[in-house]
């Protein structure tokens, strides 16, 4: 046949020739023999019992079965189905031909007999059929064994036995039937049905048509619940393969047998504190059918977000809070898994769901001493030990305050301060406790490194409490601290409380050069995270924080040590940026101009915006965009999974192992937050440092003159305005000249590698904007030069005209001084004339009346003319006055002198008695 001579040439290959595996080829060709052509039907079964023997315990046998049993071994199968020890023996034979031996070590290139085998038999359709059949025979063994083979072909060759079963007609029918039989036979079908439901959504439907959930539940229920073995565990997680990422199946079971019987399954009876490694596992598996309700179903489906409504509303009227919070919050004998699962669940539950945000608000639990659900999980957080534990409960938090205005103000409504010996009294068990006097005393405990992880763990709920919520910000920034002695100082504001232990916790870390505490490895970003929060969108929280000046000093220095973790560094520049863009402070060296101004001398712009760039290409920041996919528990990751106590000790800093903790501050939404306000810092920054401080504001209004102001003062402010706008000027293309500089260099890089040149890709964008903007400027100052030289030119064109109308004028008063002086010498000739001449003259004052009258004609001829040449020419005047005002001449200046030497003579004029 062919399969045999294609088999044959591997034998060759593997044990180097055919003479190397000879022994075994012929031996197991002669048994091959004895079976297909033998007489006697002892001999043939005898034959049939070596040949298993050898197959299971060679490899080179199995190798050699492979080349040429299968199709001695289907023909008994087929053709001898009333010789039951025969098949029996067949299909032992066939499972052991399947099942790998482990013989130390192997060779690494080394091809597997088994592997091999196992692809020769699933390649032919007609043999999957051919097992099948035999699931419908009355022999306990011949199902059995068919069912291992079955088992042994999707382990190692899935898709094409799904395959193959999906093209039988009745083949999964067939293996739904096992459910039913016998405990072993039971036990083997829901093993092989888990295997074969894990990724093929066509035979997960057929499986719940077939009344899977049915036989599900009836299995665990005989099996005794959570109580159980490792059966329940197998029945669990088929229903998960079921319900995973499958809307139709979650709809159909909540339609039909309801939630009930999971309830059952999480339900604690008998010794509760009795918690083996199986019950541990069950219980973890019946927390993830939770979770895979809540989900919803797969995101491509249109209904997922309906369903994950309807499950949850669903789940919390069945009671599924209480059955959680016991799980997770009262049973604290609990292994730490369970406890970390339900909590999640009960964020999970809670998270987008207004009644069940409620219904977990107004939870009590205990019978004798009560207490607020939200109390008995901020207690834990506070308390614990165990970082899984701590993540956990958190969330909680966070799911409960992730757009739940009102439920935040209700927390953040607690928080009121309390004397100091009250505030610093040990964590006792009062469950009389408020939240908030809870709260407050973990976030304001003594200076000692345990004391420093329960303030951390307080801070990252108020972060939750504070997110996305003006009005709690406020209300919290209002809180005051006492000082531990009246005579230490005035009361001192939470924030500045936080900012302390922030030093505290770093000063801890740099004590010995290297921190063992595990909270010394999340306490920063915690810390840093609860600011950054708190800051965003509140510009009274960012003067509170500016209210201390070593706030800032202390931030600057945290950016640029070196010996900080890339995160706390970066989530220090975004504070810093934060101080930027809501601040709205006028106050010198509190305000957004002076804040840039100690970026650039103490860092470097370009040095600070590389923080961001830093911390985003850190694992931590770049794998929380995406949402990591929750582990499936199965047989192979149970136990790991229910062993889980805590990691510190696992942790490694290099970002191959992340903690958890700083995994969870990391979530999506911060570094989405992070994101937007890089963003804005980056823009605002440029701007606010591209824009020189204005030491006085210019209003329009100011261009006019003030009443009462003199034209030299008025033309004197002016010319002051223009020189400081020159200086601006000056000082802004000195500050684009130096930024372009110092992106360009962060930019650009000195290395041509790859990874530098698409990280300054961003940064050469910037640069030639601000190059693009630099020569905008540049041409608009070359543009004010050229309209200064024309003013200029045109000044002095004004000066000279005006000096020409100046001569003009002193003209015209030469001219009236000269008429004037004529007229008084003909006034005193015809006075000594009339006084001295004879009486025969003609009448002198007739003829002085006349002359008189003639000169007064003339003259008031030539005052007319002259005054209407003064009237155009004062008009003249007072245009160019104006314009020289416009371009910031001092008029004044100009006239001086002008008019000193000429003045008009008094009117002499007399009447004559």
């Amino acid at each position: 046949m062919d399969l045999v001579s294609g088999y044959k040439g591997v034998v060759g290959l593997v044990f180097g020739n055919e003479s190397s595996g000879s022994n075994e080829d012929s031996y197991v060709e002669r048994l091959l023999d004895r079976i297909s052509n033998g007489k006697l039907a002892e001999d043939r079964r005898n034959a049939m019992v070596e040949l298993q023997s050898i197959v299971a315990e060679s490899r080179a046998a199995q190798l050699a079965f492979g080349a040429m049993g299968f199709p001695v071994l289907m023909g008994v199968l087929k053709e001898e189905r009333d010789d039951v020890e025969m098949v029996r023996g067949a299909l032992e034979t066939l499972v052991s031909a399947l099942t790998p031996i482990d013989q130390g070590k192997s060779q690494k290139n080394e091809v597997e007999p088994a592997l091999m085998n196992t692809d020769l038999l699933s390649r032919e359709a007609d043999n999957i059929s051919l097992l099948l059949s035999l699931l419908a025979e009355d022999d306990f063994y011949v199902r059995y064994y068919t069912l291992q083979i079955l088992t042994a072909l999707l382990t190692n060759s899935p898709n094409r036995l799904q395959e193959a079963i999906l093209t039988i007609p009745r083949g999964i029918t067939r293996l739904m039937d096992m459910l039913m039989d016998r405990e072993v036979i039971r036990n083997e079908a829901l093993l092989l049905l888990t295997y074969l439901t894990r990724e093929a959504e066509e035979i997960q439907k057929i499986v719940v048509f077939e009344g899977a959930f049915e036989k599900i539940f009836s299995i665990i229920k005989e099996e005794g619940g959570s109580d159980g073995g490792v059966v329940v565990q197998d029945c669990l997680e088929l229903l998960n393969n079921l319900l995973r990422n499958n809307a139709s199946n979650q709809i159909l079971l909540r339609e039909t047998m309801g939630f009930d019987p999971l309830l059952l399954i999480l339900k604690l009876r008998g010794v509760t504190y009795s918690f083996t490694q199986q019950k541990t596992i069950n219980l973890l598996s019946a927390l993830e059918t939770i979770n895979l309700l809540i989900m919803g179903g797969s995101e491509a489906d249109p209904g997922k977000e309906a369903n994950r409504l309807t499950n949850k509303t669903t789940l919390v009227q069945k009671k599924m809070l209480d059955h959680l919070l016991m799980l997770g919050v009262e049973s604290q004998w609990a292994p730490v898994a369970v406890r970390c699962s339900a909590l999640r669940c009960i964020g999970d539950l809670i998270c987008g769901h207004p009644r069940n945000l409620e219904a977990l608000g107004s939870k009590i639990l205990g019978e004798g001493l009560q207490e607020a659900a939200l109390n008995s999980i901020l207690r834990i957080i506070l308390r614990t030990s165990s970082t899984q534990e701590f993540v956990a409960a958190d969330y909680v938090f966070k799911s409960f305050c992730e757009k739940n205005a009102d439920g935040q103000a209700m927390l953040a409504s607690t928080l009121i301060p309390q004397p100091y010996s009250m505030t610093h009294a040990p964590l006792e068990e009062d469950v009389n406790m408020s939240f908030g006097r809870m709260l407050l005393q973990g976030l304001t405990l003594s200076e000692s490194d345990g004391d420093i992880e329960t303030c951390c763990s307080a801070a990252s709920v108020l972060s939750h409490i504070l997110k996305d919520n003006i009005q709690c910000k406020e209300r919290v920034l209002r809180i005051e601290l006492e000082a531990p002695m009246p005579s230490l100082g005035a009361p001192e504001p939470l924030m500045h409380r936080m900012v302390k232990y922030l030093a505290l916790a770093s000063s801890m870390k740099n004590r010995d050069g290297k921190s063992n505490a595990s909270g010394n490895l999340y306490a920063q970003p915690i810390i840093l995270k609860l600011l950054v929060t708190w800051l965003a969108d509140c510009p009274n929280a960012v003067n509170c924080f500016l209210d201390s000046r070593p706030h800032l000093t202390y931030l600057i220095e945290l950016v640029a040590n070196e010996s900080e973790s890339v995160c706390t560094r970066g989530l220090a520049a975004v504070i810093l940026g934060e101080c930027v863009i809501y601040n709205t402070s006028p106050e010198a060296g509190k305000d957004a101009f002076s804040v840039v101004d100690m970026i650039s001398q103490k860092i470097g712009l370009a040095s600070y915006f590389l923080k961001f760039d830093e911390m985003q290409k850190t694992y931590l920041f770049a794998s929380a965009s995406a949402a990591q996919p929750r582990k499936s528990l199965t047989r192979s990751t149970a136990a790991s999974m229910a062993d889980i106590e805590n990691v510190d000790e696992n942790y490694l800093p290099d970002g191959k192992n992340d903690h958890p903790i700083l995994s969870s501050i990391f979530d999506s939404l911060f570094v989405t937050l992070v994101k937007s306000l890089e963003a804005d810092i980056r823009e605002k920054i440029v701007d606010v440092y591209s824009h020189p401080k204005s030491k006085v504001a210019v209003v329009p209004a100011e261009l006019e003159q003030k009443s009462g102001e003199s034209e030299a003062e008025y033309i004197k402010r002016l010319k002051a305005f223009v020189e400081k706008q020159c200086t601006e000027i000056q000082d802004l293309l000195g500050r684009n000249a130096i930024l372009a500089e110092d992106l360009a260099k962060s930019g650009g890089g000195s290395n041509s590698h790859s990874e530098q040149r698409v990280g300054g890709a961003a940064d050469r964008v910037q640069v030639e904007t601000l190059r693009r903007d630099l020569k905008e400027t540049t041409q608009r100052l070359e543009l004010l030069m050229a309209e200064k030289a024309k003013v200029e030119s045109d000044a002095s064109m004004y000066q000279n005209l005006a000096s020409k109308i100046e001569s003009d004028l002193k003209s015209l008063s030469d001219a009236y001084n000269s008429l004037e002086q004529a007229n008084f010498h003909l006034e005193n000739e015809v006075k000594a004339l009339r006084d001295g001449g004879p009486s025969t003259f003609p009448d002198v004052k007739a003829i002085k009346a006349e002359a008189r009258e003639e000169a007064q004609k003339e003259s008031e001829a030539e005052l007319n003319d002259l005054l209407v040449c003064l009237g155009q020419e004062q008009s003249k005047v007072e245009k160019l006055s104006a314009r020289l005002l416009e371009l910031g001449e001092d008029v004044d200046k100009l006239l001086e002198g002008i008019g000193d030497d000429v003045g008009l003579p008094e009117d002499s004029e007399e009447e004559d008695e």
